[in-house]
């Protein structure tokens, strides 16, 4: 019988790298799609930031107008410009 151990151990080796791979090509895949779904809100956030909207709704949350339970994440300088920065810079990777 032939001596078969290195052969069946790359194979094995091999066996390990496709799954390894496989799974990531799936689970980028995956992350992709919900990538693209979300390039629309992007472009929104993109538009509101800086807007005179934006600016309003800034200032009123300075002034204390906007009720104190509201989820304001948008209304940070640093959120929106942060999403946006990072955003652009998945955008240079995924091309």
């Amino acid at each position: 019988m032939k001596d078969n151990k290195q052969q069946i151990a790359r194979i094995r080796q091999m066996e390990r790298r496709l799954d390894r791979a496989l799974l990531a090509v799936k689970r980028l895949s995956t992350a992709l799609d919900k990538w693209e779904a979300v390039q629309e809100d992007i472009a929104a956030l993109d538009k509101y930031y800086g807007s005179d909207e934006w600016k309003q709704d800034f200032a009123d949350d300075e002034a204390g107008l906007l009720p104190a339970d509201l989820k304001r994440g948008v209304l940070s300088e640093d959120a929106i410009w942060n999403l946006l920065a990072d955003s652009k810079e998945l955008n240079k990777k995924v091309k």
